[in-house]
């Protein structure tokens, strides 16, 4: 699902007027910025690059890695924007913001990072051909994003991948269009969720070379949750076989709002709407001073598929002004296999 932790930034700085518009503020009211309509026809390369008359956008890449040492990590790193108006200019006129987070995870440990940036003064932004996304010195780049390179360090951890697309992007809902509540609320979105990776983890201990697989998800919206929706459960998981999930779970006053993507090895799709996949916690953590679900039961009859998801790192906790849970996971039964998961709301 990725909507995300760009608007911490509009709550620093305006917090009065993101209360009470549903889970930070994504319910909010959205005049003056263009809204997802069914039937949009994507262009690339114009499509991975920024769309600012949109209010919320992001390119969130995570990644399922295997050490040298035989160890699994983690990685994560994402580029938010949100506007303040729907324009884009040059210098301290923008009305952009950006916003990085970037994490590792161990078997033991999380480590995370976070970077916040205006827009128009090259401190951040995406180019879509060559394609770049960067803030300070992060950045995601290449001829475009079927192979990047990827970079991000904070104060105990680092790293620098390369990753390259075996497969074809993929498209969420219909086409594109990936409803988000029983009221309509939507986004665009699509994914590239076939890269291979290879590179190192650069870590308290020392460097460690690791391999393994990575999913990239872009997303834009204006205001893509209902105003009683408090948060949600999103699910990217890679099977041993060759299929994939995506799949997330909206919690709301009214209940909840699921939505699925089935991805074949080709890349072929089957859309899933709402009630199609159920998720059930299993057991808990005390993560933040709170308790989070750490281990579920995904459930997809269509694809007879019933499998436990479980955290690999219970405390992966990205600890940033708008906090949330995001992590590797390892996947068992009727499918076998390992992905990401992120918790926001608890």
């Amino acid at each position: 699902m990725n909507v995300k932790t760009w608007l911490c930034v509009l709550f620093l700085l305006f917090p009065s007027a993101l209360r009470a518009q549903g889970y930070a503020g994504l319910g909010g009211s959205a005049e003056g910025f263009d809204i997802p309509q069914p039937g949009y026809q994507f262009e690339f390369p114009r499509d991975h690059g920024p769309h600012p008359s949109f209010r919320i956008e992001w390119w969130y890449l995570t990644a399922n890695l295997t050490g040298e040492d035989g160890r699994d990590y983690g990685i994560q790193w994402t580029l938010f924007r949100s506007a303040l108006k729907p324009f884009e200019a040059e210098g301290w006129q923008s009305p952009q913001l950006w916003m990085g987070h970037a994490a590792v995870t161990t078997p033991e440990t999380h480590y995370f990072a976070e970077r916040l940036s205006r827009g128009g003064i090259g401190q951040a932004g995406v180019t879509a051909a060559p394609f770049e996304a960067w803030i300070d010195e992060w950045y995601m780049r290449g001829p475009d994003p079927s192979a990047v390179t990827l970079s991000a360090s904070g104060t105990e951890f680092g790293y620098d991948l390369t990753l390259n697309a075996q497969g074809p992007l993929v498209f969420h809902g219909d086409a594109g269009y990936s409803v988000k509540s029983g009221d309509g609320q939507a986004s665009y979105y699509y994914s590239q969720p076939f890269y291979t990776v290879e590179g190192v983890l650069h870590l308290p201990e020392g460097d460690v070379a690791v391999t393994g697989q990575g999913w990239l998800d872009r997303e834009w919206s204006s205001q893509p949750l209902a105003s009683d929706q408090s948060g949600w459960d999103w699910f990217s998981l890679s099977f041993d076989d060759g299929d994939k999930l995506m799949a997330f779970r909206l919690r709301g006053g009214r209940g909840d709002f699921t939505a699925a993507t089935w991805i074949a090895p080709d890349g072929t799709t089957t859309p899933l709407p709402d009630g199609s996949v159920s998720f059930t916690p299993l057991d808990t953590a005390r993560v933040a001073e709170r308790d989070v679900p750490v281990q579920w039961r995904v459930t997809l009859p269509d694809q007879d598929l019933d499998v436990e998801v479980s955290a690999i790192t219970p405390g992966a906790w990205m600890g940033t002004r708008f906090e949330y849970w995001e992590g590797p996971v390892t996947v068992s039964g009727s499918h076998q296999g390992r992905g990401y998961l992120e918790m926001t709301g608890y």
